[in-house]
């Protein structure tokens, strides 16, 4: 008989973890629990059930009572953050995803700062958190330069740099006072200066296994100018590397993953199954924590999860069933560079309910489409004004994979754009230049 794997939320992700559930040898039944029906899920999944908001726990667990399934897999930070996990674990169900304790690790960016600094954890820049204006000023004024940062789940805006996205330390203070509107913390830390990086691993709560590092392009333009996304596209290389880090950049990133890993289970008396996906900078004095998510990236999910070699099911099940050790986990050793279509507008003012045309006959071979905020009527496809669709094109090198998600973006016809720049010798080039005037 053949496993049932739940699947929670409807995004490109989700679409790639499915793709990747697929692929297994053990030939899965998959059932996904979704908000919005996303016409690519939909083609693999048994079953999907529609809800009106993914927190809607009762009626996930009404699913997942018919479903029966072996495990699940919780996609999305929000309902991560809301506690998915423990709602399906009343049933006994396990998931790919840490409970709601542990999965502060992304939803509160200060619990995390605190956690990593109690436990004396090389990672952190200079912070403070503030519950309100006291001192603010001054604390600030001291850094230098600023990043302020809202305490919860904003969907990859509530961080603004200076310098990129405002000029002075008032006008990043007036930000700090928005965020206190809102939440009960902010956090002001110094601004970093060097290069980005995602670093996800599967991690079981004693062993933590390294994925291919992701660059994510998060700003909306090209040169990296333009409002904060979700990201706009990514870029992996071959050697599972990235062209401007050096080995022990990964050693680090993973050092502090697997400290941090130790630090949870000290602090929240459980163990964590799932995904530590670090936000990483390579900085002149080493690398340094952005910030945790407790999920695959989106996009950092399109480039990886095709490259997979070994049985998803069997990983997953190692991460939930503590494993990972004696799991044999291989990636191919393959370029990839993800390129998102968005809507005119996007981020702040996306055209939405606008039809779009995709020419299949359009995407060269080797490229992998995921869906994403796209609704399918009538055989006919709507923008509903998020991220629209991935295309991630996987070769032996960046150059060659750049041109192939290059290519298959003219598959789309309508009020849309996408970075072009995105995986181009140009922009490579300047990132590997960047490094090497900081390192020297």
């Amino acid at each position: 008989m053949s496993k049932k794997v739940l699947v929670v939320g409807n995004g490109a992700r989700e679409h790639a973890i499915c793709k990747a559930l697929k692929k297994s040898p053990q030939n899965p039944e998959i059932y996904v629990f979704m908000n919005a029906k996303n016409p690519g899920i939909a083609e693999i999944a048994a079953e999907v059930y529609i809800t009106d908001n993914l927190m809607n726990f009762a009626d996930l667990k009404e699913f997942a009572k018919k479903v029966e399934p072996d495990f699940a897999i919780v996609g999305p930070d929000d309902p991560i953050a809301e506690g998915a996990g423990d709602e399906l674990l009343t049933l006994g169900i396990k998931s790919m995803a840490p409970n709601k304790s542990l999965a502060r690790l992304e939803s509160s960016k200060s619990f995390t700062r605190e956690l990593v600094k109690k436990y004396n954890i090389p990672a952190n820049p200079d912070f403070k958190v503030f519950n309100n204006t006291d001192g603010m000023e001054e604390y600030a004024e001291s850094l230098g330069e600023i990043v302020v940062k809202y305490d919860g789940l904003l969907g990859g805006k509530g961080v603004k740099v200076q310098g990129d996205h405002f000029g002075t330390i008032a006008e990043g203070l007036e930000f700090a006072k928005e965020c206190l509107e809102n939440s009960d913390r902010v956090i002001i830390e110094e601004k970093l200066v060097g290069q980005e990086f995602s670093a996800m691993f599967f991690a079981d709560g004693h062993t933590i296994v390294p994925m291919p590092l992701v660059q994510d392009n998060k700003r909306a333009y090209e040169n990296d100018e333009g409002p904060n996304t979700g990201g706009m596209g990514t870029v992996s290389s071959a050697d599972h590397n990235l062209p401007f880090l050096i080995p022990q950049d990964l050693q680090e990133g993973a050092d502090i993953t697997r400290a941090v890993m130790e630090a949870l289970e000290k602090e929240c008396g459980e163990k964590y199954h799932g995904i530590m996906y670090g936000g990483f900078i390579a900085t002149p004095n080493g690398v340094r924590l952005i910030e945790y998510n407790a999920r695959f990236g989106d996009p950092e999910a399109m480039n990886v999860l095709p490259i997979l070699e070994s049985d998803f099911v069997e990983v997953c099940e190692a991460v939930i069933n503590e494993k990972l050790a004696e799991t044999e986990i291989k990636f191919a050793n393959k370029a990839t560079v993800c390129k998102y279509i968005v809507p005119e507008g996007y981020p702040d003012k996306p055209v939405k309910n606008v039809e779009i045309e995709l020419d299949i006959g359009l995407i060269p071979d080797n490229v992998e489409v995921n869906f994403a905020s796209i609704d399918a009527k009538d055989g006919k496809l709507y923008l509903k004004g998020s991220r629209a669709i991935s295309f991630t094109g996987i070769a032996d090198t960046i150059k060659e994979a750049e041109e192939l998600a290059e290519q298959a973006t003219k598959a789309v016809k309508g009020p849309v754009f996408h970075r072009k720049d995105i995986g181009t010798k140009e922009l490579l080039n300047k990132r590997v230049e960047h490094m090497r005037e900081l390192r020297n």
